[in-house]
């Protein structure tokens, strides 16, 4: 595993993003693990993390995009931070654009906070984490609705490695099988795991045979 990926991992522990024990997400699914990206609040944490978002986009897309878009509402920070670091790290400006929950009908009007969207706009999506697919499935056609892009990408934190909505191939997959573009993750829940299990970080074990054995069950059950 690249030493990055520890290291995010380790941050993720770090700034309480990734939680273990039980936990029900919005899909009424009993997790194990709980991921929130609500958790980086300070200055130094949102730095840290558009720094790691920037690395895996470079990693996996190169410069080939023009536009980094985060959905509402988790995804306006990180777009925002992400744009901030690719800028810083690689000397390229790239554009950041949201979408807002209502359209707006004053002053700055339509659904799109940032940078409009164009034709010819290469767009790379960036979210927290996705469980199921379905915030893309929202998503999607209100961006394709602003103009004629092409989105190269989806940039996740955590891979959590279970089935989508149709049940068989994993979120991430069916992104890819209906949307027709690829989605990429910092990490997997298997790289978490397999660093973490029974491993001492900072002094305390986060994965234990105890966690270890709820994991195990939950992808016999959700898991592709």
């Amino acid at each position: 595993m690249d030493s990055y990926k520890q290291e995010f991992i380790g941050f993720m522990v770090d700034s309480q993003a990734l939680k273990f024990g039980e936990f029900t997400l919005k899909s009424g699914r009993k997790s194990p693990f709980f991921m929130n990206a609500g958790s980086y609040v300070t200055g130094a944490q949102l730095k840290k993390l558009g720094e790691y978002y920037a690395r895996a986009i470079h990693e996996n897309y190169g410069d080939a995009f023009d536009v980094l878009f985060g959905p509402a509402y988790k995804g306006i920070p990180l777009s925002v931070t992400t744009a901030i670091a690719y800028s810083e790290l690689y000397g390229r400006e790239v554009r950041y654009c949201s979408n807002r929950k209502e359209v707006k009908d004053h002053g700055d009007t339509g659904i799109l906070l940032g940078s409009p969207l164009k034709d010819g706009d290469r767009v790379i999506m960036i979210e927290d984490v996705t469980t199921s697919g379905k915030s893309i499935e929202e998503t999607f056609p209100v961006i394709m609705a602003q103009a004629n892009v092409e989105i190269r990408g989806l940039m996740v934190s955590l891979n959590r490695m279970e089935k989508g909505q149709g049940g068989k191939t994993s979120a991430l997959d069916e992104i890819r099988e209906k949307y027709g573009f690829e989605a990429r993750a910092i990490v997997t829940m298997g790289e978490v795991t397999e660093y973490l299990y029974n491993r001492p970080y900072k002094g305390q074990i986060y994965i234990d045979d105890t966690i270890k054995a709820a994991l195990d069950e939950y992808y016999r059950i959700y898991g592709v």
